[in-house]
């Protein structure tokens, strides 16, 4: 991955809905379209909370867009927010600061 100071990413912050409770396939479908997302452009994906445990209350994307136009149509058709697990808010984010390259 390169990314350089100065870079514009978004950021998908995921809210779990209470009172509903995703299925493994309906997770793995998430998975797959973040996965086709990802062979076309750099995205970070991780979840808050306890995987071991099975407490999952929400997930947080990083990924370029070319405007925050794109970022939400992205963001948005995703299975698990279309269909109504989480709820998302979406962030242009800029990096001021990368520690790749500078690691021995």
């Amino acid at each position: 991955m390169n990314l350089k100071e100065g870079a514009i990413l978004y950021a998908r912050i995921d809210y779990k809905v209470e009172g509903k409770n995703e299925t493994e396939k309906d997770a793995m479908d998430s998975m797959e379209y973040l996965q086709q997302v990802a062979r076309e452009r750099v995205l970070l994906a991780g979840v808050f909370g306890d995987m071991e445990m099975g407490s999952v209350d929400g997930a947080m994307l990083l990924f370029e867009a070319a405007d925050l136009e794109e970022a939400e149509k992205i963001a948005c058709n995703d299975p698990i927010i279309q269909r109504g697990f989480y709820k998302c808010e979406i962030h242009k984010w800029n990096l001021m600061l990368s520690s790749e390259g500078s690691r021995e």
